[in-house]
């Protein structure tokens, strides 16, 4: 297994025997003692019951999944790995002075400090189930070194499929933007930068671990320009678009007073609407915006734990569901979701979506399904990952649910989506173990605590708090 260059070592075969498997196939198959064969980082075979006798061939390692349910490996469709070290600062804040607090905070980032937040975060992803995660990194210091780079070095670290944005702001204070000046950029800047990141690290391949995307930040700190200059070039270069959009009613205001639309019209008329672009939060929409987005394929990462944290609403899950928007979960940064849990954001998911609409808004088995497949299918990539199919790769998740805060819930879904948080038995990820009895095995947490520590310590001490 690669990441654009990197060699990853991975168990010819793996199988896992006894476990309630749930696949998210198109049948929606589930197996109350099912069993999982891997080779060479793919699934090779699956089924009920006891596998067939295994064939001659290299040596077979066996993973007892009994009082486990296995799923996919969770799909993390939205997330801001440096704010990892600037968490639970505005803990009572709504969403613009959440902002104006923490950008001078964020101004001071760099290389150093983004590789120990991005670490720190993909770690915990990692111990929530995460196989897969993006990352919208739209900060980019003058001074700050290669903050792209660092991250990525970081997930080639921790093990996790990346799908990194390269984000971008030209809208800065002086301009009537709500950033400072100094971590905004011009529209040449960000163009060149971003098609020097695609070109570096973009890997389209089957199976790829690392892929790039554009990702202007929102429509209060870049311009009209950037977004159609953007679209353009993430469309030359055959990369996805990603952007924030309708997180809050000042949102819809700034839209309506500065361009006369909605937020998602707006969208429409900068060319980012299609089956290459997804909106991160899209709270509010109207029923016309919905529409844009099915008839367009234009998808979603919904935020249920930041938008309520920051107290932005509730997003209409079940209409965009309906309307077969492509939905997935994120949890977005960690500055306005302190705990980053993927698993959070599932349980999360139905129950607010339960509480806008009624017990039936949300089954158990949908809200795994937006963590899973409905991730896989925004980010591009359903056919590799987010169900348990043969050809499928090998990322998966065992959760141990025999223990004291599961045992005796009847659905073994309703244990995972609804009860407590799971210990993960194991996490691989092309067929890798990244976690191990609940331990992330791919890096030292205890060095990485240290390092996170130590590094919110001195951000916070170099912007003057």
């Amino acid at each position: 297994m690669t990441q654009r260059g990197q060699e990853y070592d991975v168990p010819d075969r793996i199988l896992i025997t006894g476990a309630h498997v749930i696949t998210v196939d198109p049948a929606r198959s589930e197996w109350a003692a099912g069993w999982v064969l891997i080779e060479d980082g793919l699934i090779a075979a699956l089924g009920d019951g006891t596998p067939p006798p295994r064939p001659d061939g290299p040596e077979v390692t066996v993973i007892d999944g009994r009082g486990c349910v296995l799923t996919p490996g969770l799909v993390n469709t939205h997330h801001h790995l440096y704010q990892w070290i600037t968490r639970g600062l505005a803990a009572d804040s709504t969403l613009f002075e959440w902002l104006t607090t923490l950008y001078p905070v964020w101004a001071g980032i760099d290389a150093d400090s983004v590789r120990v937040a991005a670490t720190g975060g993909l770690a915990r992803l990692a111990a929530t189930g995460c196989t897969t995660t993006t990352d919208h990194l739209y900060v980019f210091p003058h001074d700050g070194g290669d903050v792209l780079g660092a991250e990525i070095d970081a997930a080639r670290t921790v093990g996790l499929r990346f799908h990194p944005t390269r984000g971008s702001m030209d809208l800065g204070h002086s301009q009537g933007g709500l950033p400072p000046d100094s971590v905004v950029e011009s529209l040449d800047a960000i163009l060149a930068a971003s098609s020097a990141a695609v070109d570096r690290w973009h890997d389209p391949s089957f199976g790829s671990m690392l892929r790039i995307a554009l990702a202007p930040c929102s429509p209060f700190s870049v311009t009209g320009d950037l977004l159609r200059e953007s679209a353009t070039l993430a469309r030359e270069l055959g990369v996805r678009l990603h952007t924030h959009l309708a997180e809050t009613l000042d949102e819809e205001e700034f839209c309506r007073s500065n361009f006369g639309m909605t937020p998602v019209q707006y969208m429409e008329s900068v060319g980012w609407v299609g089956d290459d672009v997804w909106y991160a939060h899209a709270v509010h929409l109207d029923d016309a915006a919905i529409a844009t987005m099915a008839a367009t394929g234009t998808g979603a990462a919904h935020c249920p734990t930041s938008n309520a944290r920051l107290g932005a609403g509730i997003a209409r899950a079940r209409d965009l569901i309906d309307a077969r928007v492509p939905l997935g979960l994120g949890v977005d940064g960690a500055a306005s979701n302190e705990s980053c849990s993927m698993l959070e954001e599932a349980h999360h998911a139905a129950l607010f979506a339960r509480a806008r609409g009624g017990p039936r808004a949300m089954t158990v088995r949908e809200s795994l399904d937006l963590a899973t497949l409905g991730g896989a299918r925004v980010l591009g990539r359903e056919n590799e990952i987010g169900s348990l199919e043969v050809g499928k790769l090998a990322d998966l998740a065992l959760w141990r649910i025999d223990g004291a805060a599961h045992a005796g819930i009847t659905d073994p879904v309703a244990a995972l989506v609804l009860g407590d948080r799971p210990p993960l038995e194991r996490l691989l990820v092309h067929g890798r173990v990244v976690v191990e009895n609940g331990v992330v095995v791919t890096v030292d947490e205890e060095t990485v605590a240290r390092d996170v520590a130590a590094a919110h310590t001195a951000l916070l001490t170099k912007a003057g708090r």
